[in-house]
């Protein structure tokens, strides 16, 4: 039986949770990964070399990764002290074999092959992407990191785009085009997920593309960002740049959370923190599928991760989520789609 095509589109914690457990399964994995981040180890080695952000790329590796356990860590090891302090060694491996090679894209086809990777991580263009948000009291902010850092809400999001010109990546595109499902998400709805389809091309491949699309909302809002957003919120943003109809289905978290981490979260984000799905009868153009997707396990802190308070701890099961993901994939074409799995 011919393996499915799948492809992620995403960055950051969220890519790496999903592909942990999409890995276990038969199936051909192409994960494409955004390339704005410009905070903490990442950006610093972005100006200081000229690289890509090698972050997102690295923690894409790691998930993929058929290597020991010792090598997975020491691609994730961060420095606490002396010049590269908050520095991760996988971020200055990968800087270096793109010096070395002089692409990024033979560079990280090296770190596949020195990781063992099961499938292939790509970046979603090559070119230097900056980006910038236009809030609607004419504020412009610039890079990844100080949209991130921004109250985008007070104003409303105008627009955003990249401060030159930024091409999609030629594989990128084509595994796009053959893929026969294409997974969203979860992650930083401004900074991980829609930097990737404010790239023209990129957007207009995946309204081209014949595979079904499945969104995976994020578990709970970011302040400043999407406070307070339901998940047709997250539907209907994402659509303004990939088009609307296009989502086929999204899967939406049943599971609470702890209430300990709950209240802890609500302390650091403010009430309004957990997505919930819309309860109105209105016309969707997706079909929504319910699955119990939270992990139980708290989320390990590195010392020396300097960005580690911005970091969410209620995050999405690998397992959980693959499972889901697989039987939505084998139930597809049915009838009983709109329910929980």
């Amino acid at each position: 039986m011919k393996q499915k095509r799948i492809v992620t589109i995403g960055g950051g914690t969220g890519s790496f949770t999903l592909l942990s457990g999409l890995k276990k399964y038969p199936v051909m994995l192409s994960a494409i990964v955004s390339m704005a981040d410009d905070g903490g180890s990442t950006g610093v080695l972005r100006d200081e070399l000229g690289v890509l952000p090698p972050g997102d790329v690295r923690q894409c590796l790691v998930a993929l990764s058929q290597s020991s356990e010792e090598m997975r860590e020491l691609m994730n090891y961060r420095f606490s002290e002396g010049s590269l302090s908050g520095h991760s060694f996988g971020n200055i491996f990968l800087s270096a074999l793109e010096k070395l090679h002089g692409s990024s894209g033979k560079g990280i086809e090296e770190a596949m092959r020195i990781l063992n990777v099961c499938g292939e991580v790509l970046p979603v263009t090559k070119h230097n992407a900056k980006l910038r948000l236009e809030l609607n009291n004419g504020k412009v902010l610039e890079g990844e990191n100080a949209i991130n850092h921004a109250d985008l809400q007070e104003f409303g999001v105008k627009e955003m785009w990249y401060k030159s010109r930024v091409g999609a990546y030629k594989k990128s595109l084509e595994r796009v085009m053959e893929a026969d499902s294409i997974i969203i998400g979860p992650g930083n709805h401004y900074c991980s997920i829609l930097p990737n389809f404010v790239i023209t091309a990129f957007a207009q491949a995946l309204r081209k593309s014949s595979a079904k699309v499945i969104y995976i909302c994020n578990l709970t809002n970011k302040k400043g960002h999407t406070n307070n957003w339901s998940v047709d919120d997250y539907v209907k943003s994402l659509e303004y740049y990939i088009g609307k109809g296009r989502i086929d289905y999204v899967i939406v978290n049943t599971e609470k959370p702890k209430k300990d981490l709950i209240e802890k979260y609500e302390r650091k984000e403010g009430k309004g923190t957990l997505v919930e799905a819309e309860k109105r009868e209105i016309q969707r153009t997706y079909k929504r599928v319910y699955a119990r997707v939270i992990s139980t396990v708290s989320p390990k802190i590195q010392k020396g991760d300097v960005i580690a308070q911005s970091r969410a701890f209620i995050r999405h099961d690998s397992d959980k989520l693959a499972q889901a993901i697989m039987l939505l994939l084998e139930m597809e074409g049915q009838k009983v789609i709109e329910e929980v799995v």
